[in-house]
């Protein structure tokens, strides 16, 4: 008997319009010999089981759906929201107490990676390299000079809980640091400022196949912007190398990098890990749990460069989904 499967997309943050399209690469890739497939929108104004042009809401109470005087429950969950609340662990949360598989990472591994100074912190035990930083909240006062001080100039402002380069500027001059901070309050009650890191962005898919920790591949980015931001990964504005053209060993240590990393953070499901090289080293810059799928996403280049099936990716991670 086929399972039912729900892929899940849509969200409550400016994220929203990439997941749809993620969810869309996940639902052509899905085997329908292997799976019922249904597609689930959580947005704003609704939760829904969405069939061509017809919308079926969403019973919350057990994450069900009545369709022609049926009801409909979902075996697994195919979980393709970026950002809040499928990227920073309600949802899962959620499914876990009603006892609904999911893929991806647990909900506490979800609410941390979400946390850009939370993984920040965690990782530092491990003696990942990162950028300087520092950490504010909206209700405090920010002294400009003493930050940038501290942490020179060019700096990132950035919002903590966000993802899609949202809430993130880059400032050259201190005249700039005030709208940043703004730019940063509208998405999140949290910032992170960060030191410059003058290097190659390198961004590596990671997840757990077979059991075991695998890199995906290496892409290169180079903004046309100031940096990588929602335009340069969304609109075109960047070109995106895959295979990153990297020597032998620096590849062998981000690899390691990007292994210990999962496994301290006790990952699992699709992630991407972003880098700046820097001198040889990589700096760890973040970690997204739910990466963009759509056809230009990241994750989904390195996979067809390595010559794998996407659909053969999903069939493991459903597996894994059922094993936890």
């Amino acid at each position: 008997m086929k399972k039912k499967v729900a892929v899940v997309m849509g969200g409550y943050s400016g994220e929203r319009e990439v997941s749809l399209r993620s969810g869309q690469l996940i639902l052509d890739s899905l085997a329908p010999q292997k799976y019922d497939i249904f597609e689930v929108h959580i947005l704003p104004e609704g939760w829904f089981l969405v069939e061509n042009d017809t919308k079926f809401p969403i019973q919350k109470g057990d994450f069900s759906v009545q369709k022609n005087n049926q009801k409909i429950t979902f075996d697994v969950i195919v979980n393709t929201i970026h950002g809040t609340p499928g990227e920073d662990g309600q949802l899962q949360a959620y499914w876990k107490l009603l006892q609904i598989p999911f893929t991806g990472c647990d909900f506490y591994q979800s609410a941390l990676t979400f946390n850009k100074r939370d993984t920040l912190s965690v990782l530092a035990k491990f003696g990942i390299k990162k950028a300087e930083s520092v950490y504010a909240s909206k209700n405090e006062t920010i002294n400009k000079e003493e930050v940038i001080q501290k942490l020179g100039l060019p700096l990132f402002v950035k919002a903590n809980r966000s993802g899609s380069s949202l809430g993130v500027s880059k400032v050259n001059h201190a005249s700039e640091f005030d709208q940043a901070l703004r730019t940063a309050f509208e998405v999140d009650t949290e910032i992170l400022i960060e030191s410059f890191l003058n290097g190659r962005e390198i961004s590596v898919g990671v997840f757990k196949f077979n059991g075991k920790t695998t890199v995906v591949g290496h892409t290169e980015i180079i903004s046309e912007n100031d940096f990588f931001d929602y335009q340069a990964k969304y609109e075109g504005k960047s070109k995106e190398i895959t295979p990153a053209s990297l020597s032998p060993a620096i590849e062998q240590r981000i690899n390691q990098t990007s292994v210990k990393i999962y496994e301290a953070l006790n990952m699992s499901g699709f992630s991407r890990i972003d880098y700046i090289v820097m001198d040889e080293i990589p700096y760890f810059i973040e970690i997204n749990t739910n990466p963009g799928l759509s056809p230009q996403s990241i994750f989904p280049q390195q996979v067809v460069h390595k010559g794998w099936q996407f659909s053969d990716l999903l069939d493991s991670e459903i597996e894994l989904a059922f094993q936890r």
